[in-house]
């Protein structure tokens, strides 16, 4: 993110160049790209969202409802337990809420028990025009967004411009349908039934932007002209905020696309110069937090701050148009406190069960660009008596389901409970990390250059122009100490914490700062110098040694080879998206070494080395080897990825090695010289 400002201004010149050279003449004239609202993109990396999965939420009105649905809440969620828990989420330093889909979801004649689960979800609605009469009317949803605009909250919608209910799609006010099936439906035939999707509940409720499910069903160039709708309705649309002024509705978009960097781009947000969408969830850093301070939903976890900074570095795989917005938590995972308990690594009267929320929610809150906290994350809510992964074939019966679990009843304080202890204690911090990212703009919009990543620590030093923190956060149990070089951070004068008011002066040009395990330190620069800091050099090895580096070993007869069955490499890489690929397949070289040389584009992947009927899998031992290192190779499965960062486009060689009995050994990913 360090030359992410500046990447911006380059783009956006360059633009201007374009546009400024094109001639009028029919041979060389050409349309100036659609780029990204400045003002939009601005306000947008002050977005503080608190998510709302409605039907699970509250119950304002008992005489609504849908009374059913997936994962384990009361399923009575409604608009009036929303407007009631507004004050809540105010407290809490929250600006602006995303609901789940409140369109209409009628149900067909004769449907089952599921359809009616999933009209719950509203991710099926039949008219995208109405309110669902189970959620509340019109008038309440009015309601809604004027009491959020009083308090100085932004609303935003679930965008499903991808997909409807089968068998019953309503048309639009101006007579629009969508085109084709009913998940994907056609584009761009489709196209201008969403543009008028879009831009209609802005004009009609004012509200503020989408959250964009399954963003990846919508071609980009559609993107273009839907994010065209809002941007045009936001600008003819007024309403009185918080501070009594006229202001346009925000028009901030999201997507929501579950893949790694490579393909958020590619399918949101856009081309360098020629922005689609301006803003997508940011998945692949969601994993890494995770994997660092509990586990993931496969029980991936025990990684560090060095886990956390290669995350961060991705960003860079991204357009500089590209305004990543971190989650911890949302309705189709697991909750963070789950998580802790599926990795057997704290339980809620553990104190580490909150040590590690709060160090999780500290590195969310000194994010650059949006963040969204989903309900419940900022109490370290969790399901009791769910832990390990259910048998996928009977939990949606239970409500435990891994993309069902997190939709549990909202505990609103003094609204629906009382809080504990330990959970009022987490919300108050959470507040204050909120306020934190108000009063520090280096927080949410500032530059960062990493000062220090390993396995026990994260620091980084943000900057903006009159303000600059060091953040800092351990990633271990332990207590330890941490010896800062002035001139390496920045600074010239006293380092103060923002949340404990500590002073830390340096000594002979050495700051020492304990940190206890788990614990997060917000440092404001009292006096920065005029260098800035500096960024720690790291060396990033390319290239392995030995037999399995070499890329041109011929292919050998496999008369005498340890594996019978071809292996595959399967994962996400953008020409198989986990299919087993002829171009992937390995190829015996002797030794009872098998490889596959392909041509990649930088960035991280996500890999298995399978049979085509999955009967055998493996993956490396820990799960995130080093590139040009022999690492043991193991037994794999469900969730047991390899995962690797390439950080240069080219030919790689993958390797595997198995011993006589054909008894998984080692593997080595390396680049070809």
């Amino acid at each position: 993110m360090k030359n992410k400002i500046a990447k911006t201004a380059i783009a956006l010149a360059i633009t201007s160049i374009l546009s400024a050279c094109s001639s009028t003449s029919e041979t060389t004239q050409t349309t100036p790209a659609y780029q990204c609202n400045p003002q939009m993109m601005e306000e947008s990396n002050h977005l503080r969202i608190y998510q709302i999965m409605v039907e699970s939420f509250v119950n304002g009105d008992s005489s609504i409802g849908h009374g059913t649905g997936y994962g384990p809440s009361h399923h009575n969620g409604d608009l009036q337990g929303i407007i009631d828990s507004l004050d809540y989420i105010q407290s809490l330093g929250m600006n602006a809420i995303w609901m789940t889909p409140i369109f209409e979801s009628a149900p067909i004649e004769g449907q089952d028990y599921w359809a009616d689960k999933l009209d719950a979800t509203g991710y099926f609605a039949t008219d995208f025009f109405k309110i669902d009469p189970r959620f509340g009317t019109l008038e309440k949803a009015k309601e809604l967004v004027e009491e959020a605009h009083k308090r100085g909250i932004y609303v935003l919608f679930d965008g499903v411009f991808g997909h409807h209910k089968e068998g019953l799609i309503k048309p639009s006010p101006s007579g629009l349908l969508p085109s084709g099936n009913n998940n994907p439906v056609n584009y761009p035939e489709s196209e201008d039934f969403y543009s008028e999707v879009a831009a209609y509940w802005i004009s009609e409720l004012k509200i503020d932007g989408w959250r964009l499910d399954q963003a990846y069903q919508v071609p980009t160039e559609s993107w273009i002209n839907i994010r065209k709708s809002v941007d045009s309705a936001s600008k003819n649309t007024t309403y009185t905020n918080n501070k009594g002024e006229q202001v346009n509705p925000l028009g901030y978009m999201v997507a929501e696309i579950w893949n790694n960097e490579n393909y958020i781009t590619e399918t949101g947000y856009g081309e360098e110069g020629n922005p689609a969408l301006c803003s997508a969830f940011d998945f692949p850093l969601r994993f890494r937090v995770t994997e660092t301070f509990a586990v993931n939903e496969s029980n991936v976890g025990n990684k560090g701050g060095e886990w956390l900074n290669e995350g961060m570095e991705m960003h860079e795989l991204y357009p500089s148009h590209a305004t990543p917005n971190l989650m911890l938590g949302n309705h189709d995972v697991v909750r963070f406190g789950d998580l802790l308990q599926r990795g057997d690594i704290a339980e809620p009267n553990d104190s580490n069960y909150w040590l590690r929320h709060k160090a999780a929610l500290s590195f969310q809150a000194a994010y650059t660009g949006p963040i969204t906290l989903y309900y419940g994350d900022e109490i370290g809510d969790q399901v009791d008596g769910f832990s390990n992964k259910e048998n996928k074939d009977i939990c949606a019966t239970k409500g435990l389901c891994d993309d069902h679990i997190a939709r549990s009843s909202a505990k609103i304080d003094g609204l629906t409970t009382t809080l504990t202890p330990a959970q009022l204690n987490l919300k108050n911090y959470v507040t204050k990390l909120m306020n934190l990212r108000i009063e520090n703009p280096a927080l949410s919009e500032g530059v960062r250059t990493n000062i220090i990543a390993n396995k026990a620590i994260y620091v980084d030093h943000k900057q903006t122009e009159n303000n600059a923190i060091i953040f800092m956060v351990s990633t271990q149990e332990r207590s330890q100490t941490l010896y800062l070089e002035a001139e390496q951070i920045g600074s010239k004068g006293n380092l103060v914490d923002l949340l404990t008011n500590q002073k830390f002066s340096p000594i002979e040009g050495i700051y020492n700062i304990p940190l206890s395990n788990f614990e997060s330190r917000f440092l404001k620069i009292e006096e920065p110098n005029a260098a800035g800091p500096k960024a720690t050099e790291k060396e990033i090895a390319l290239y392995g040694s030995g037999f399995m580096a070499q890329c041109d070993n011929p292919t050998i007869p496999d008369t005498n080879a340890p594996i019978k069955e071809t292996l595959y490499l399967v994962g996400d890489f953008s020409d198989s998206r986990w299919s087993h690929k002829a171009q992937r397949a390995y190829q015996y070289k002797g030794n009872n070494v098998y490889q596959v040389v392909a041509n990649e584009k930088r960035g991280p992947y996500k890999m298995q080395y399978a049979t085509k009927d999955w009967a055998s899998q493996y993956t490396a031992d820990g799960l995130s080897p080093k590139l040009g290192q022999s690492n043991s190779l193991i037994n794999g499965g469900y969730g047991q990825d390899t995962a690797i960062y390439l950080p240069k486009d080219g030919n790689y060689v993958w390797s595997l090695e198995f011993t006589p009995q054909g008894k998984p050994k080692s593997m080595m990913v390396s680049k070809c010289k």
